[in-house]
């Protein structure tokens, strides 16, 4: 068992999400780098938003990881890479999932469980320019976008409310 955050397995994750029509049929894509070893992820929803694909990704991400690691998640999200390193998701469950205007947060269902994937993982937040020439960057976005096209689920916490 791991002792300290060195000890830790380290992980590269690569994180998208899209949306055809926002809302609309939507899907995510992972791709997992750590040593030699790669695996892709991917899932599609009927009715959903691009933020709620882009959060899922990296739920998905953190969630697939069988132990503690240390991760470095790479998302083309500014929203997701915001709430996350400048704390907006945790205030927003503070505030019982409202924003500083006092308006209802966006996506309270995917915070909440993005809130409880990183706790048992070192995570690393970072932001990718999207459709720059990342090739893993890319690669998640052919796999979102395969995934909306494919053998859909329901997004059982889409409202028609969050964005």
């Amino acid at each position: 068992m791991a002792t300290s955050p060195a000890d830790l397995p380290e992980v590269v994750a690569y994180t998208d999400g899209c949306c055809l029509g926002n809302p609309g049929p939507g899907g995510y894509g992972v791709v997992l780098l750590s040593g030699g070893n790669r695996k892709e992820i991917s899932g599609g929803f009927r009715h959903t938003t691009n933020n709620r694909m882009e959060i899922l990704a990296a739920i998905v991400a953190l969630e697939s990881l069988k132990e503690p690691c240390r991760v470095q998640l790479y998302s083309d999200s500014q929203y997701v890479i915001k709430a996350m390193t400048e704390g907006w998701a945790e205030k927003w469950k503070a505030r019982g999932w409202r924003t500083a205007s006092n308006a209802p947060a966006a996506n309270p269902d995917l915070w909440e469980r993005m809130l409880r994937a990183r706790i048992r993982h070192r995570v690393e937040w970072k932001w990718v320019k999207g459709h720059s020439g990342v090739v893993e960057n890319e690669r998640c976005d052919v796999l979102a976008n395969a995934a909306a096209k494919g053998a859909l689920e329901e997004d059982g916490g889409y409202t028609g409310l969050t964005s």
